[in-house]
């Protein structure tokens, strides 16, 4: 494992409100972030996006179950959990997902895609809609 990748699963491991400065540690300023549902261009979105994100939760922490990196791309398999007042009666709720990134030259992540079950970590979890998933998704036989 590299490095760059080291910092990285070192700053998820570790980070919350407080820790949102040392995104810049690990970012390039160019930064694609994607996942299910956001897609944010450059280094000072991102850091507006997970102010706002980081500041309505009580609690979000990754455990990084797994890592492979092959030259300047790597994906990690992680469990996320998170507290949030709306989502789940303020309850943790897990969900288990996979990250791919790719690094610049430099050691920086360019391209960070997040790939999970949005509605197992959202849609599920509130008070009107979640009830209505359940019952669709069980209909489908997940």
């Amino acid at each position: 494992m590299s490095a760059a990748l080291d910092r990285f699963i070192s700053l998820y491991q570790g980070l919350d409100k407080r820790q949102l400065h040392r995104l810049r540690e690990v970012y390039a300023e160019d930064v694609l972030f994607v996942d299910p549902a956001h897609r944010i261009q450059g280094l000072a979105a991102l850091e507006h996006y997970f102010a706002e994100l980081y500041g309505g939760l009580e609690s979000c922490t990754f455990e990084i179950e797994r890592s492979q990196q092959q030259g300047d791309c790597a994906w990690l398999g992680w469990a996320m959990t998170l507290r949030h007042p709306r989502l789940a009666r303020g309850a943790p709720v897990s969900v288990r997902g996979a990250t791919a990134l790719e690094f610049n030259d430099a050691g920086q992540v360019r391209l960070h895609q997040d790939y999970f079950d949005l509605g197992a970590m959202l849609y599920e979890q509130l008070p009107l809609l979640g009830p209505l998933v359940r019952i669709i998704k069980g209909r489908l036989g997940k």
